[in-house]
This record gives structure tokens, sequence and C-alpha cells, in this order.
């Protein structure tokens, strides 16, 4: 199993793009340098008021398939 850890910051007003539809997927860099893309969706459960904030660690299989994604 692979990981990133990532640090997003996205506001509420940036989430509601997501929301809406308009767009799908979360571009970030990780804490290594690697430039990574992933579906919006996978952060819907740690949306607050203020938007999505914190340090995530994110799990893919060897084919890079998403397998689960933490808070750190």
């Amino acid at each position: 199993m692979q990981q990133i850890i990532v640090d997003i910051a996205i506001s509420p007003d940036e989430w509601i793009k997501f929301y809406q539809g308009v767009a799908t997927d979360v571009h970030a860099t990780s804490r290594d340098g690697r430039s990574v893309r992933f579906p919006a969706r996978i952060l819907s459960k740690f949306y607050l008021r203020d938007g999505v904030r914190g340090t995530f660690r994110i799990l893919f299989d060897d084919a890079g398939k998403f397998s689960a994604i933490e808070r750190l």
C-alpha cells in the first residue's frame, strides 16, 4: 500500500464548486513534492463550516487506485 501526505486548505467558497459539480478534482502537492490529483468527494466527511483544512494521509494501491484517507 502506497501513501501520500498532503496539506489541504479549501475555503467554503471553493468547496461549493465541488458540491455543485463545477469542479470534481483537487490538485495538491504532497509533502514529498509530488503533484497529485484526486476526487474531491473523498474529502466530504472532513468538511466543516470553515471548509476543509488539515493534513491528510491518502492511501492507494499499487495501481494508483484510492483506498482510504485519514486526517493526521
